[in-house]
């Protein structure tokens, strides 16, 4: 990469850091992409994917696949606390996930792709909604306008603090974890704090419910995970017992078969704890991420570019916890998600010192390069 592309690509990424915009609401962010893709003349522009989603679609005169290189809109609401010129100039919010970074690579493919057009099929950018909730990637597969441009490959990457500048992180199979949030509610019988036996309260109940949910991964043959991130026991009233109570639990695993039988433990044993403090009980659920699955075909196409490349390449066994909405593509199409190693001091993702590192982005545009290289030429 040359030098004023270089320049060109860090400083659209560190205005799209200075304006970031929470799921759902990036439309800004959208025009900005819009704006910087005007020289690079796409076959075709499809605008409103899935929400805020854009697609950038490159046509080849010849037959063959189509593969799509997907990135990010949205930041996140935390407050930055870096001291850097470009700081997020929006309270609360800050793009502290290297979203900007991301949507600054593919960038740098379409910057690529306006003076290397595929040779045969069709090469789709894909800047996409709404990933921190787990909703983006979703809606975008649900758009009718997606059905024109159904993808036989889906190629993303995540930077990775923790791992050497410029290095590629891969696996085979389960890369990243499915996971959902669950939100129990408890309802007994409000009384007065003088005559909690004339109601019911649910505060019992509720702690069990906190402790047992947390142990039933221990009873699972496969890796599991949940974790408690919210209770709330009635009002703060101190003349009255408490007649509702909600726990809010992050519910994980490897697979997404995995998350749906912990899901149905989880309902049962706290149906078995209401049961027994004669509560009623519901449950609802959001944030839904799919496991994120690396495809053979595509992993092989990923792990050549990074030799291609000669770049240091680390084969990681086990799947990383946390999850990523990139995993819905994964259920339509052969997909790769791999990390590129963004610091070994560098503050891990969501803290509010993070600040993705420009001089990576040359490595992710050369990745995604040479994959269309093998694919398209």
């Amino acid at each position: 990469m040359n030098k004023a592309t270089f320049e060109k690509l860090k400083n659209f990424r560190r205005t799209l850091h200075q304006y970031p915009e929470l799921s759902g609401e990036e439309k800004e962010t959208a025009s900005r992409v819009l704006e910087f893709f005007k020289e690079i003349h796409a076959d075709e522009v499809l605008e409103n994917l899935g929400g805020n989603g854009l697609a950038f679609v490159f046509e080849g005169k010849e037959q063959g696949p189509t593969t799509l290189y997907r990135c990010e809109l949205d930041g996140l609401p935390i407050r930055e606390d870096n001291n850097i010129k470009y700081k997020s100039t929006i309270p609360g919010k800050a793009h502290l996930c290297g979203h900007d970074g991301h949507m600054a690579i593919v960038a740098g493919l379409g910057l690529y792709l306006k003076e290397n057009r595929p040779k045969k099929g069709r090469v789709i950018l894909l800047f996409q909604p709404a990933e921190e909730t787990g909703q983006g990637a979703g809606m975008v597969v649900k758009d009718n306008k997606f059905q024109k441009i159904l993808p036989d490959f889906a190629f993303a990457l995540h930077n990775l603090p923790g791992y050497e500048k410029n290095q590629i992180i891969i696996k085979k199979g389960a890369f990243a974890a499915a996971s959902n949030g669950m939100i129990i509610k408890l309802k007994g019988k409000n009384a007065h704090a003088s005559h909690p036996e004339a109601g019911n309260s649910p505060a019992e109940a509720m702690s069990k419910i906190i402790v047992a949910l947390q142990k039933l991964p221990d009873a699972m043959k496969k890796f599991t995970m949940i974790t408690v991130i919210h209770a709330k026991l009635g009002e703060v009233a101190f003349g009255t017992t408490p007649g509702d109570a909600t726990v809010m639990a992050t519910i994980r695993a490897y697979e997404n078969e995995t998350r749906e039988l912990l899901v149905h433990y989880a309902e049962k044993l706290c149906e078995q704890i209401a049961k027994e403090y004669m509560l009623e009980i519901s449950f609802e659920y959001v944030e839904e991420f799919a496991a994120t699955h690396n495809h053979q075909e595509a992993w092989e196409y990923g792990n050549q570019a990074a030799k291609n490349l000669n770049l240091k390449t680390k084969h990681i066994r086990i799947p990383f916890r946390w999850s990523e909405d990139f995993g819905h593509f994964s259920i339509h199409t052969k997909t790769l998600l791999f990390g590129l190693g963004s610091g070994k001091s560098q503050p891990q993702l969501h803290e509010n010192n993070y600040d993705f590192p420009d001089e990576i982005i040359p490595t992710g545009v050369n990745m995604f390069q040479q994959i269309i290289e093998q694919l398209h030429h």
